[in-house]
């Protein structure tokens, strides 16, 4: 399969501070640590591992939200690693994210409507109110909520229904890349299996290439083709998940698959009641 987005030799360093006023710099802490990795056209990776392994920023690195300190970035194979002004925000309609927190990623002074016509509004497209209107309703319909909510506000919704709204702004620009970080952890459990199951359907109906970023692989088991294992901001293990759960090479692998919770991530029903 041909990759559609590729990192090589990828690092991340943040500087370390201290200080609270005048802040003095002791240090760096690197969060991705020389990765190399490709994701095909069609794919769903799933990219695991304990808090702060670097997993999150290795997916912004992926989408250009943040700015590598080396490495090269691909995307259906240009070197998009400098990419600046009207090249990058041409590749944001591209490479889109659905955030961990629905409730932090959305503006509660907005409606709905407005926060999932933003794309558009930021890209200059479908500057007629009614056919914009008209678009997103069309979206929310997509994610299972009721396009008569248009003008409701997200504190009217429950936590699933808010992560709908963010995965149908994530969607509205038609992207090939779609990275999705924690977007079942921060949901009760009885609602995580129907927002798997939405991710799911998108994938398939829109020919999405989804990036899942994850510490449950339970979750992961589910959804992806392939696994890549990262630990201190490097991949230690990439296998099918198949090949990953049934045989992990892997020390720390095993760990993670030993703590694995024993609950069912089944199909589901997509529900705008949830």
């Amino acid at each position: 399969m041909t990759p559609l987005v590729e990192v090589d030799r990828l690092v991340k360093r943040f500087p370390l501070t201290r200080g609270v006023v005048f802040q003095r710099r002791v240090g760096v802490v690197s969060a991705v640590d020389d990765v190399t990795l490709a994701v095909a056209e069609g794919e769903t990776l799933g990219l695991v591992g304990e808090t702060g392994c670097g997993k999150s920023t290795l997916g912004r690195l992926m989408i250009q939200l943040l700015e590598p300190t080396s490495g090269t970035i691909r995307f259906d194979g240009e070197d998009v690693t400098t990419a600046r002004g009207a090249r990058l925000q041409g590749l944001r309609r591209e490479r889109q994210m659905v955030f961990q927190d629905p409730s932090g990623s959305l503006n509660p002074r907005r409606t709905i409507g407005a926060i999932v016509a933003e794309p558009f509004a930021i890209h200059g497209l479908l500057r007629d109110r009614d056919e914009r209107r008209a678009r997103v309703q069309e979206l929310l319909e997509q994610v299972g909520l009721n396009p008569e909510h248009y003008n409701r506000y997200p504190h009217e919704f429950s936590g699933g229904q808010r992560q709908r709204v963010g995965i149908a702004r994530a969607i509205a620009l038609g992207p090939r890349l779609l990275v999705a970080d924690e977007p079942v952890s921060a949901l009760d459990v009885s609602i995580q299996a129907q927002i798997v199951a939405l991710l799911r359907d998108l994938r398939d109906r829109l020919g999405l290439t989804l990036v899942l970023i994850s510490h449950d692989l339970a979750v992961v088991r589910h959804l992806c083709d392939r696994v890549a294992v990262m630990r201190a901001g490097a991949i230690v293990e990439l296998a099918p998940v198949d090949e990953l759960f049934e045989a992990p090479q892997h020390p720390y692998t095993c760990e993670l698959l030993a703590a694995i919770p024993r609950l069912p991530i089944g199909g589901g029903q997509s529900s705008s009641s949830t």
